[in-house]
């Protein structure tokens, strides 16, 4: 509705009462406005190490392990036993795809004050990345070896509580930090996970945990701002946090990974975007494939702990 008006008055207005005029126009900016996408973090969990060998042809990689070596006492004189050593390969597998396509009429997009094509292909690539992102997300928790999931995990100790569906890790400010260092660090030290490229991926709710815990002391987390002030968490106990909405959540549980990137192994074959000629209409026809694979390869390597906020 425009300005107000005054009965018996003229209104120039395109809305209102009395509007036969129309001398004041209704504008559209040709700004749109800001539309806000989920962070994603695929590529920050997952190694690419074998996407070179299945990008051009193939639909599965077969990949080569190393065998288990056994050590054995010896005394003096012995006859020695030799072994076979053998180790089945693992496989990562192209199996995955999703598209968007939309048309755009020459009509419309002659007449239209901003560029239709590039602002829908903009929305579809960034809606196509969420999508990859709560696929894998929400699906490889069930990978993790069982001795980093469950109530009684550790490869060693087999006391350390990560959770179940059935009862989940409360999570407050004064615990969070106590869960990701003396349960997933350990956890991982227990199956000689390296220190660099570990990470846990949190929703932000328990990443604002994080943030009004102890650790609004910036000195403990190592960075040079207070993570209350600068809103980065940083690394904890050589973990990365990451924060995603997409993890997967049932009744308020949510499947918190944990792990090292060597775990996950990512490779993207088809990325396609193209544009033809409509051949029933004047305009054109706009499609995007995205065709991808991804395994735990290193299941020992990941963790899964069921939490939810206390």
């Amino acid at each position: 509705m425009g300005y107000p008006v005054a009965t018996g008055a003229a209104n120039y207005s395109n809305t209102g009462a009395n509007n036969n005029s129309s001398f004041i126009p209704e504008i559209w900016s040709t700004k749109l406005l800001t539309k806000y996408y989920e962070n994603c973090v695929y590529m920050e969990i997952a190694n690419t190490d074998y996407e070179g060998e299945i990008k051009s042809h193939g639909d599965k990689v077969q990949i080569r392990t190393i065998p288990d070596i056994t050590i054995q006492d010896y005394e003096k004189g012995q006859d020695l036993d030799y072994e076979q050593p053998e180790s089945a390969p693992v496989s990562l597998t192209i199996d995955q795809g999703h598209y968007f396509a939309f048309k755009v009429n020459s009509v419309d997009a002659y007449q239209a004050d901003i560029n239709l094509m590039d602002t829908f292909s903009q929305d579809g690539g960034m809606k196509m990345k969420r999508r990859v992102d709560a696929n894998v997300l929400g699906s490889i928790y069930a990978g993790a070896a069982a001795v980093n999931a469950g109530a009684n995990a550790g490869k060693d100790s087999g006391s350390l509580n990560l959770g179940t569906a059935a009862a989940p890790i409360e999570i407050t400010k004064a615990n969070i930090v106590d869960v990701l260092v003396e349960r997933f660090g350990v956890c991982l030290d227990e199956t000689d996970t390296p220190d660099e490229d570990r990470y846990v991926v949190l929703p932000p709710s328990m990443c604002a945990r994080i943030k009004t815990s102890e650790l609004k002391d910036a000195s403990l987390t190592g960075d040079g701002n207070s993570t209350l002030r600068s809103g980065k968490i940083g690394m904890i106990d050589r973990l990365h946090i990451y924060s995603s909405r997409n993890l997967n959540v049932t009744s308020g549980a949510y499947d918190v990974l944990f792990g090292h990137k060597s775990a996950l192994s990512f490779a993207a074959q088809i990325t396609e975007m193209e544009k033809l000629k409509n051949p029933k209409d004047f305009g054109d026809l706009v499609r995007s494939l995205f065709v991808y694979g991804f395994d735990v390869l290193l299941p020992e390597q990941l963790g899964h702990s069921v939490m939810r906020l206390g």
